[in-house]
């Protein structure tokens, strides 16, 4: 048996993660990001089912907090405008979610094996986190920008948002993505609804 390098196995072990977990070419069109990675369609599907959060909204969410990008997180901070210093907060992948609303997600879902940087655990996780704002805030799963506001800002600063026009000005947006996705989705989900084979 050949001896492979410690190094270069690593090195393709990351080359081959990344290369399932790279960015769709047209995050603006839910009908180009299915056609790209059909088992997303699969698992927000799952999530609507499950949860009742409607996958347009569940895109929407993904398309703000980071663009499809799985390693995504917010941009340093700088002192004195130049020296890279800590990141405002913890947030990771997907769905952006905190550390500690991730432990609590994982711990009253009982996905103990979740991972930010997992597609099918992000939309879960968007998926448990406006059924219980639906729950806590009597906000239906369908309204898009109520839904975002508590997203970003938490159940608990919920009742602010009206003071921040930056808050406003991005539900707007995801309200405004929802609307398209859920436009374009209907034109083509008859298709993704029909079986598939997936050979990964």
């Amino acid at each position: 048996m050949k001896f492979i390098p410690k190094k270069l196995l690593i090195i393709s072990l990351l080359l081959l993660v990344s290369g399932c977990s790279s960015i769709p070419q047209n995050t603006s069109n839910s009908c180009d990001i299915f056609d790209e990675r059909y088992l997303w369609y699969k698992h927000t599907k799952k999530v609507k089912q499950k949860w009742g959060t409607p996958i347009h909204i569940q895109l929407a969410i993904i398309k703000m907090e980071s663009d499809f990008d799985w390693l995504a997180k917010p941009p340093r901070q700088k002192l004195f405008k130049v020296i890279p210093f800590k990141r405002p907060s913890s947030s990771f992948g997907y769905s952006q979610a905190v550390k500690g609303t991730w432990e609590q997600y994982k711990s009253e879902t009982g996905n103990k094996l979740a991972t930010r940087a997992r597609f099918k655990d992000s939309v879960d996780f968007i998926g448990w986190y406006t059924n219980k704002t639906k729950s806590i805030l009597k906000i239906p799963l369908n309204d898009a920008f109520k839904q975002y506001v508590a997203y970003h800002e938490g159940w608990g600063n919920y009742k602010y948002y009206k003071k921040n026009k930056k808050v406003i000005g991005l539900a707007k947006k995801v309200e405004k993505q929802s609307k398209t996705y859920k436009n374009q989705l209907s034109k083509c989900q008859t298709s993704l609804n029909k079986n598939k084979y997936i050979i990964f």
